[in-house]
C-alpha cells in the first residue's frame, strides 16, 4: 500500500522487529536533508506544525533537538518536557510509589515551572515527535541501541546537551499523540522494556550500585503486586483480569529487568 499510494516515500522493510532504537537508526542512516524528523506512527500532525518547527530551527542554530506540544486525542495537553531524573526520582516516577513522592521532586522532573504555552530550553522531550539537526545527529550518533525502547530519547537528548546543543520545547507546533496504543497490547513486555531501560539509563549515568539498587527495588514492587493480585483473584474479584496481571508480573520477575 505504501509503495502504491506514496511512490515518493523510500520504504525500508525488515523481516524482524528491530525495536524502536534500531528501527529508527536504520531510517536515520538512510535519511537525507538538513533535519531529521522522528515521528511515531500513532501521531497526527496538526496544520503546519512541521513547517513551524523547521522555521524555528533555521532561526536558532544552536538548537539540536526540538519537541512540539503533544496533545491527547481529546485536545488536552500531554506532558512531554522533562528535566533529567535524579536517582530519587527513579524510585518514585512511574512506580506505585509515585503518589507518595515529594511534590518538589516531580515538579522539577516534569518541568512544571515552565508553562504549557511557553517556548523553553529543557533537558529532554518525549520522543513521539522530535526534529533533530543533522549536524547534531552526526556529532553524537543515533539512538543507543542498548535500549530496545523507552528512555532512549532521554539518553539521546543528554548526549546532545553534553555536546553543547540545546533541547527546546516548542508548543507553537502541535501534534496529536494516541499514546501507547501498541505497547499496551503486550503488558508484560511493556513492563519489562520500560523498567529495564530505566535501570540501564541509571547504570549509564549513575553507576552500577545505583542501578542495581533501583533494579531490586522495582522487582520487589512487582513481587508485591503479584501477591496482591493473586490474593484478590483468590477471593473471586475479577479473576480473569487478576490472572492476566499475575502472569504479566511473573514474566517481569523472571526477566530480572536485565534487558
Amino acid at each position: 500500500m505504501v509503495r502504491a499510494e506514496f511512490p515518493g516515500v523510500k520504504l525500508i522493510t525488515s523481516p524482524e522487529n528491530l525495536g524502536y532504537t534500531r528501527g529508527n537508526n536504520l531510517g536515520l542512516r538512510t535519511a537525507v536533508g538538513r533535519y531529521l524528523l522522528i515521528l511515531n506512527p500513532d501521531t497526527v500532525v496538526v496544520g503546519d506544525a512541521i513547517a513551524q518547527m523547521l522555521a524555528f530551527m533555521d532561526a536558532h542554530p544552536r538548537v539540536g533537538v526540538l519537541g512540539p506540544q503533544l496533545l491527547y486525542p481529546d485536545g488536552t495537553i500531554q506532558s512531554t518536557r522533562r528535566r533529567f531524573p535524579s536517582l530519587a526520582t527513579g524510585f518514585f516516577e512511574s512506580t506505585w510509589f509515585q503518589p507518595l513522592a515529594p511534590r518538589s521532586l516531580l515538579d522539577r522532573y516534569f518541568a512544571r515551572d515552565l508553562p504549557d504555552d511557553t517556548i523553553g530550553e529543557v533537558d529532554w522531550v518525549m520522543g513521539a515527535a522530535l526534529l533533530v539537526r543533522r549536524e547534531a545527529y552526526e556529532q553524537v550518533g543515533g539512538f543507543d541501541e542498548g535500549f530496545f525502547m523507552y528512555s532512549e530519547e532521554m539518553d539521546w537528548c543528554r548526549r546532545m546537551k553534553a555536546a553543547g546543543w540545546q533541547v527546546v520545547y516548542f508548543p507553537s507546533a502541535r501534534i496529536i499523540h494516541h499514546e501507547a496504543k501498541s505497547s499496551v497490547q503486550v503488558l508484560a513486555a511493556t513492563h519489562i522494556r520500560f523498567n529495564s531501560s530505566k535501570v540501564r539509563y541509571f547504570r549509564k549515568y549513575h553507576g552500577v550500585l545505583a542501578a542495581e539498587t533501583l533494579r531490586w527495588f522495582l522487582l520487589s514492587n512487582f513481587a508485591f503486586q503479584l501477591v496482591l493480585e493473586w490474593a484478590k483473584g483468590l477471593v473471586g474479584h475479577k479473576r480473569e483480569m487478576r490472572a492476566a496481571r499475575v502472569e504479566a508480573y511473573r514474566q517481569v520477575l523472571k526477566s530480572g529487568l536485565r534487558g
